[in-house]
């Protein structure tokens, strides 16, 4: 019997998942609203049933985060993000103006690939299944093979529920033998139309050069500055929750601390008596052997660990009761490591004397995760206005990062793809949901005549007063439209004397019988008066009104 290669296997079964998945996104194109909810809640159920089991799993196969937190991680990325997205419109019509005349309708994109972190290996599952179905998506997964077991049986659940509630078979697909020919055959396989990239920088650049459209993050490196008017005690104590949660595997964690000359000794003091252990120059650089690697990328081995699993491994002492590990740094690039992401509990810690050195310092911080979050603790109004105009596509206030930047305890919404704009190298700067997940097609009811377009354009008139008479309003129906005015400039012989406004016209023009128009200038005739123009097709604003919500029942499939 022929052996295979395990990237050859991997490959085609690659290309099986994106066929039937392929199969599935069809069916699913044609659910309406209510099926779609129907299944949602089944897969909502479904996570929060096993969120605790998961998370179990998350914690022992990487070794990342914590279980205590990673439940709630798995609750955000279901219960919570369906009553985030429950009410969105995705599908159909999702739009009227009245006004204008104009129907927006939704469409599913299709078959969805997401890449799964091994950061949030389970509820990065329960979230991009829930946005992709929410669109009417089908979705195929791609697990990092540090995370295989877990995320396998997170996609399972997920697929079993959804399919339980009526969706199509393998609606929700996962990669199971993980390699990166398998991830690589999806991104370029023709039955993908999109892919959610949420991972490493080298997978969010593959995904973005695939020549799919794609939704990727960049790297955050969030610093959070403590201005002089902040609530210093209620600032650490929502740096120090941020930083901790699930040992600061989000990436819109905090990872710099920048306090003012002012109120430093009280910034050291509350982060000291609130678990922040500031670490000697010489257990820094113990540490920061530990953490990075090839300069300051972040080695795996420390990604999401504890205080004291990272001081045990440097062969340091930290005091019982820490939280975070604290070194202060005087700059920032390759000589000072902390200033770039650690997706661990550690910071950095910077002093500056005023608020226009923490703005020159932050903008160098975020130079290393450009566009992605931004904390400051203040009571300053003006000081946020100043601060709004940083390089980050969340602008945090009085929060933490973690909590903030995902919609956990702020008004953004819940998400855990945070975009980064074009700062970050990301299609989008926004926190992803489904309303990312679907083409808009408009219908559009003529509201004016193309001929009257000119003739009636007060901008056109106001910039070009001159010309206004040479559009005089035309009907189709009557042939001819206007005349010449006075204006009208010199043409050569052979145009028939009309205006091209420099446009140089085709050889043998009027020449063949067959005229080259530009508009209402092309013809010679008088314009229609008010008493010739035939009236029978002018429809008023209730038979608009009208039309409108006909043509709506019509695209929902009502007779309403």
């Amino acid at each position: 019997m022929e052996e295979y290669d395990y990237d050859l296997k991997s490959i085609q079964a690659a290309r099986d998942l994106a066929r039937k998945g392929k199969v599935a996104a069809n069916q699913l194109a044609t659910f309406n609203a209510e099926q779609i909810d129907r299944i949602l809640r089944s897969m909502v159920e479904a996570a929060e049933k096993n969120a605790v089991t998961l998370a179990k799993m998350a914690v022992e196969e990487t070794t990342f985060g914590n279980v205590h937190d990673k439940i709630y991680k798995n609750h955000m990325a279901s219960g919570l993000l369906y009553e985030n997205i429950k009410d969105k419109k995705t599908i159909g019509v999702i739009d009227v103006d009245e006004k204008k005349q104009v129907i927006t309708i939704a469409d599913p994109l299709g078959l969805l690939l997401g890449i799964v972190p091994s950061t949030n290996p389970t509820s990065t599952v329960f979230y991009k299944s829930m946005i992709a179905l929410k669109s009417r998506n089908a979705i195929v997964f791609s697990p990092h093979p540090k995370a295989i077991k877990c995320t396998s049986l997170a996609i399972k659940i997920m697929e079993e529920a959804a399919v339980a509630a009526g969706a199509p078979d393998n609606v929700i697909q996962g990669v199971s033998l993980a390699t990166m020919a398998a991830t690589n055959e999806l991104m370029h396989a023709p039955e993908v139309s999109t892919i959610i990239a949420t991972g490493g920088p080298g997978m969010v650049k593959a995904a973005y050069s695939s020549g799919k459209p794609a939704l990727g993050v960049g790297a955050g490196n969030s610093p959070s500055y403590i201005e002089r008017t902040a609530n210093v005690r209620q600032a650490v104590k929502q740096i120090i929750a941020s930083k901790t949660f699930d040992y600061g595997t989000i990436c819109a964690s905090e990872q710099s601390i920048v306090c003012e000359t002012c109120n430093r000794d009280e910034v050291i003091s509350e982060l000291k008596q609130q678990g922040g252990y500031f670490m000697t120059e010489e257990e820094c650089s113990k540490v920061c052997k530990l953490l990075f690697r090839n300069g300051h990328a972040m080695s795996p081995n420390f990604v999401g660990h504890s205080p004291q699993s990272i001081a045990q491994a440097a062969g340091i002492s930290v005091p019982e009761g820490t939280k975070v590990l604290i070194g202060e740094q005087h700059g920032v690039g390759d000589k000072w490591p902390l200033s770039y992401e650690k997706l661990t509990t550690v910071l950095g810690f910077y002093t500056v004397s005023n608020w226009e050195e923490a703005c020159d310092l932050c903008i160098q911080l975020l130079q290393n995760g450009i566009g992605h979050t931004f904390n400051i603790h203040t009571e300053d109004k003006e000081i946020v206005r100043k601060f709004s105009v940083k390089p980050a596509s969340r602008i945090l206030i009085n929060t933490g990062g973690t909590q903030g930047g995902t919609g956990l305890s702020t008004g953004l919404d819940v998400a855990l793809t945070l975009g980064c704009g074009s700062w970050g190298g990301s299609s989008i700067s926004e926190n992803v949901g489904p309303e990312h997940l679907i083409n808009t097609k408009h219908v559009a009811n003529g509201i004016i005549e193309p001929y009257e377009v000119a003739a009636q354009d007060k901008v056109f008139a106001k910039y070009h007063p001159e010309l206004v008479a040479d559009y005089a309003l035309c009907d189709s129906s009557a042939g001819c439209c206007c005349e010449p005015s006075k204006h009208t400039l010199d043409m050569p012989v052979g145009t028939g004397g009309h205006s091209t406004a420099g446009i140089d016209m085709p050889v043998g023009h009027n020449t063949s019988g067959i005229g080259y128009s530009l508009g209402c200038n092309s013809c010679g005739g008088p314009a229609p008066t008010e008493s010739t123009k035939d009236l029978s097709d002018v429809i008023d604003a209730d038979e608009l009104k009208k039309m409108v919500t006909e043509l709506v029942a019509a695209f929902r499939g009502s007779d309403d």
